[in-house]
């Protein structure tokens, strides 16, 4: 379920926006996805005019893109990332749904261990409260017992269906994903601790209280901290 609304110049200036935060001698966490993508390509232009960083990748995606650009990349294991910029599928404040690539399992880990997260999106992914269905990467001998836990919580879930392929949507991890449609979601961190315990659940797309500074982009930039 990728989402695909807002104009490609409102992504650019918010990925813009996020990239220009960076410093010299930092270790960044690359998302994934359209407007992440818009950041990744500055900090190469960036690169490629003196600047000093280090990029951990959270996909196929932004690993390729990375080196098209000449980020040098690094992992988790050689150093944590002093900030991480990644999109939204939707966001409250600094509550997020992500898993629109199919990538939020790293995602997540890596925005996590980050000092900072910038979250780069344009206007239409704001809400007042999360209602954006919610990707679940799932083992795949797991799905009827997710199924079955998501419907219990008042869920409807989805298999995610490839689009240029017959069969199931394979994350990087070789799982699939299950897009969970619960209506608004009034609390967030109850939902998400529930998620993650239900077994054969490999990571949810609930990222609760982990952005640090929004750059949404429209006409101009608004950087918000939350």
């Amino acid at each position: 379920m990728k989402a695909t609304d807002g104009s490609e110049d409102a992504k650019r200036r918010a990925g813009e926006s996020a990239a220009d935060r960076v410093e010299d001698g930092m270790v960044v966490g690359l998302g994934t996805g359209s407007t992440t993508a818009h950041a990744i390509r500055t900090l190469g232009d960036r690169v490629e005019a003196g600047l000093d960083v280090r990029g951990i990748p959270t996909s196929y995606q932004s690993r390729a893109l990375a080196r098209e650009v000449g980020i040098p990349l690094v992992t988790l294991e050689d150093a944590l990332p002093n900030v991480a910029i990644d999109g939204a599928d939707q966001f409250a404040g600094a509550h997020l749904v992500k898993g629109g690539g199919a990538a939020h399992a790293r995602e997540k880990f890596v925005d996590a261990s980050a000092d900072r997260l910038l979250v780069v999106a344009d206007e239409t992914k704001r809400a007042d409260v999360l209602d954006h269905p919610i990707p679940v990467e799932v083992l795949p001998d797991a799905v009827p017992v997710v199924e079955r836990a998501v419907r219990a919580e008042g869920g409807d879930p989805t298999l995610r269906s490839a689009e240029r392929k017959d069969g199931p949507v394979v994350t990087d991890n070789g799982n699939l994903v299950l897009d969970c449609a619960f209506g608004p979601v009034e609390a967030p961190a109850d939902l998400a601790a529930t998620l993650s315990a239900t077994p054969g659940c490999v990571e949810h797309g609930l990222f609760v209280g982990l952005a640090d500074e929004l750059h949404v982009g429209g006409e101009t930039v608004t950087v918000e901290r939350v």
